[in-house]
C-alpha cells in the first residue's frame, strides 16, 4: 500500500496523471476485499491489485477513459456467471470507486512577447502550471516573463522533445509571425496536446495552413487548431487579448459554448 501512495505523490511531482481504484464494498466470495487499491498509469499499467482476472481488466479499462474525462466511476460487478458476462465465478459481488488524478493543466505559451506575457500573468492567476518556450533567450527568460513556472529556449520543433505533452496541455502560440508557425508546428500537431491555439488574423492563418498542407500536414489536424485565437470581445491591448484567449481556453477545457450567459 506505501507503494501505492508514493506512487501517487511521485505522480504530483512529475506533473502525470493516475486513476486510483478502491474496492469500497464486497459480499459474498470476491477475489480481494475492502480497502484493496490499484494505481493506474496513463500508458496503461498499473500498480497494486483489485482481484486479478477479468474483473481487473475492466477496472484498469474504466480507469483509462476516467484519464481522458477526468470524471469519477462507481463500477459494480457480480461474479457469478460469465456466460451472462461477469467478470469471474467466485460467487461474489464487489463495488470498485475509480477516481482520476489530474495535474494542474500546463499551459505553454510559444512566444514571449508583449501577449505572451500577459497571457503568463493571467494563466498563472487561473492557476494554470505555465512554460514559456522562445528561441530567442531576452525572450525566454524570468525577467521577460515573470511567473512562468519553466522556460525552454528552443525551436518550436523541439517542443515535444523537451516538455511531456498530454491531453492535460494548451499550447498558445503568440509568435512573431507565420514563417515560424510554418516551421515548428508539426510535431505539436502530433501531440495529444487538448488545445492549440494560433495567434493571428484569418489571412495569416491561411498561409499557414497553406504551408503546412504543403508540408504533408493533413487538414483534419489542422481544422483542429484555434486560430484566430480566443474569443471575439474585440479585444486590443495585450492584456484583453489575453482575457480573450484564456476565455476560450477555460471554454474548451470545461465544454463550454462561449455563448452569452444571458440570452
Amino acid at each position: 500500500m506505501v507503494n501505492i501512495y508514493e506512487a501517487i505523490l511521485q505522480l504530483e511531482k512529475d506533473h502525470m496523471a493516475g486513476a486510483l481504484c478502491t474496492i469500497i464494498d464486497t459480499k459474498g466470495s470476491t477475489p480481494r476485499h475492502e480497502g484493496s487499491k490499484m494505481l493506474v498509469l496513463e500508458d496503461g499499467s498499473f500498480i497494486g491489485t483489485v482481484g486479478g482476472g477479468e474483473v481487473e481488466n475492466r477496472v484498469r479499462q474504466e480507469a483509462i477513459q476516467s484519464l481522458l474525462d477526468g470524471k469519477t466511476r462507481l463500477l459494480n460487478y457480480k461474479m457469478v456467471d460469465p456466460q451472462a458476462g461477469d467478470p469471474g465465478v467466485c460467487g461474489g459481488t464487489l463495488e470498485v470507486f475509480v477516481e482520476p488524478i489530474i495535474p494542474k493543466p500546463l499551459l505553454v505559451v510559444i512566444g514571449g512577447g508583449h501577449v505572451g506575457k500577459a497571457i503568463v500573468t493571467l494563466a498563472k492567476f487561473l492557476d494554470f502550471r505555465v512554460a514559456v518556450s522562445d528561441d530567442r533567450p531576452e525572450f525566454c527568460t524570468p525577467e521577460a516573463s515573470p511567473g512562468a513556472d519553466e522556460f525552454y529556449c528552443v525551436p518550436m520543433a523541439q517542443l515535444p522533445e523537451v516538455i511531456k505533452i498530454t491531453p492535460h496541455t494548451y499550447l498558445v502560440l503568440t509568435t512573431r509571425g507565420s514563417n515560424i508557425d510554418v516551421e515548428g508546428m508539426a510535431p505539436l500537431l502530433k501531440t495529444p496536446a487538448k488545445y492549440i491555439g494560433v495567434i493571428g488574423s484569418k489571412r495569416r492563418w491561411l498561409t499557414t495552413r497553406k504551408g503546412l498542407i504543403a508540408q504533408g500536414i493533413a487538414e483534419s489536424q489542422l481544422d483542429k487548431v484555434f486560430s484566430p485565437i480566443g474569443l471575439e470581445l474585440n479585444a486590443e491591448t495585450p492584456e484583453e487579448i489575453a482575457v480573450s484567449i484564456l476565455a476560450e481556453i477555460i471554454m474548451v477545457r470545461n465544454g463550454g459554448t462561449g455563448k452569452k450567459m444571458k440570452i
